[in-house]
């Protein structure tokens, strides 16, 4: 019997999807280093250079941010019908292209329109990584899921400290030329998706045998006639507001509400990155079966009502109780971000019928651009009731954790197989 090197066969394992898998990692954080450099200066370009009121700049981001939520589900849809590496490029050359678009004019109007464009392909970035790292890495999807996240979370620490340092020259023409180097990443990373093979896609494979056996395909299962694939989604997409409450609730309730400096919102985010790069693969095993990602909702509301409550404390006494608390809060709730994203990965696809996977990813992909559009609102809101209204909110998210739990259990008692069965040393 033969025997291979461990340390040989850990290192061919490292990145699941092999070659194309390392490429489309490649992606991923060239893609989220362009968005890095225009997310932060977006609302400043705007004011800047397209001469903007704020007003006007808010129905922009609201108008755009509604158009985005149609993305996800549109691109589920067309990537059960169509190449997915073809749609992925396509996605972003749209992308670059509305961008480039904002050079053209000041018009309030065609600045909207452009931005709606950009936000539909943008939104549909996710689900489109999502569905090629399903079928790419197949049985270890979860893990490749979560190496994907930590390059995205290095992308978008080198992008924001590039925008921090362009920004620094005090010039306004330093927002186009962050503008074009967004835009010329879209370029970039359309070559390198070029180069990527088309995954096996279950919608094809099923009507390419159908036709071999001379018999007319299966009508694929629709995601919006599934009831328990709906109120999934729509419990995920209230499980999806850690992302709001630390990237909005936070930096405004230390101006707000607590006797902590303002400098230390952006430790805080800087915090929740480094948090994010170090435990998301490690923690990613705990989510590698579909029953394991069911069970991680309980430690996951806990999480939720720990980092709540944190929250409430903050505002009830001095600088250093208020540092002390935001700082737990932070760490709670970005482990109930990593916890989250490694029990949704899991099973939005194990949920999914294999002839309808692009547009059940699709579907769920609403859970997370419709808490991008509506959470802002919600989280404010919860702001100006008071510290009180925390634990409130945490006893919400978790009656949504224990509802999905209960909803799921019969969908989810076949064990998946999202990692092999034997496990491979990561040293």
């Amino acid at each position: 019997m033969s025997c291979r090197s461990p340390r040989h066969h850990t290192v061919r394992n490292r990145i699941p999807g092999g070659r194309d898998g390392r490429r489309m990692l490649l992606v991923s954080i060239i893609d989220k280093t362009g968005t890095g450099l225009w997310a932060g200066c977006a609302v400043l370009y705007f004011t800047y250079v397209s001469g903007l009121g704020l007003g006007q700049v808010g129905l922009l981001m609201t108008v755009s941010g509604g158009v985005g939520i149609a993305g996800a589900p549109l691109a589920g849809r067309l990537a059960d019908r169509f190449p997915l590496v073809r749609i992925i490029v396509g996605a972003q050359l749209m992308r670059g292209g509305a961008l480039l678009a904002l050079l053209s004019t000041d018009n309030f109007l065609l600045l909207t329109l452009y931005s709606a464009l950009g936000a539909l392909p943008d939104r549909a970035g996710s689900v489109l990584i999502k569905l090629y790292a399903a079928r790419l890495a197949g049985p270890e999807r979860v893990r490749y899921q979560a190496i994907q996240r930590t390059t995205v979370n290095i992308g978008w620490s080198i992008g924001g400290l590039g925008a921090a340092a362009a920004l620094a020259t005090g010039s306004t023409r330093a927002y186009g030329l962050l503008l074009i180097g967004n835009v010329v990443t879209y370029l970039v990373i359309a070559a390198l998706t070029l180069r990527c093979a088309e995954p096996p896609a279950p919608s094809r494979i099923a009507a390419a045998s159908a036709q071999a056996d001379d018999r007319p395909p299966a009508a694929p299962a629709s995601p919006w006639r599934d009831r328990t694939f709906l109120g999934y989604t729509a419990t995920d997409a209230a499980l999806f507001l850690d992302d709001t409450i630390l990237q909005v609730a936070v930096p405004l309730w230390i101006v707000h509400a607590t006797a902590a400096p303002v400098g230390l919102a952006p430790l805080l985010l800087v915090l929740n990155t480094v948090l994010v790069v170090i435990f998301q693969v490690p923690l990613s095993r705990f989510g590698a079966t579909t029953p394991a990602a069911r069970r991680l909702l309980v430690p996951l509301t806990g999480l939720f009502v720990l980092g709540t409550l944190a929250l409430a404390a903050s505002a009830a006494g001095g600088p250093a109780l208020a540092v002390t608390a935001l700082v737990v809060a932070v760490v709670a709730l970005t482990f109930a971000e990593i916890i989250h994203a490694t029990a949704s990965w899991e099973l939005s696809v194990a949920l999914a019928p294999p002839e309808a996977q692009g547009a059940y990813l699709g579907v769920h992909g609403l859970a997370h651009s419709s808490q991008r559009f509506a959470g802002p609102l919600l989280v404010t809101g919860v702001m100006s009731a008071g510290p009180l209204a925390w634990p409130l909110l945490g006893l919400g998210l978790v009656a949504a954790g224990a509802a999905q739990h209960r909803l799921i259990r019969d969908r989810t008692t076949k064990p998946s197989l999202s990692v092999p069965s034997v496990t491979v040393s990561e040293h």
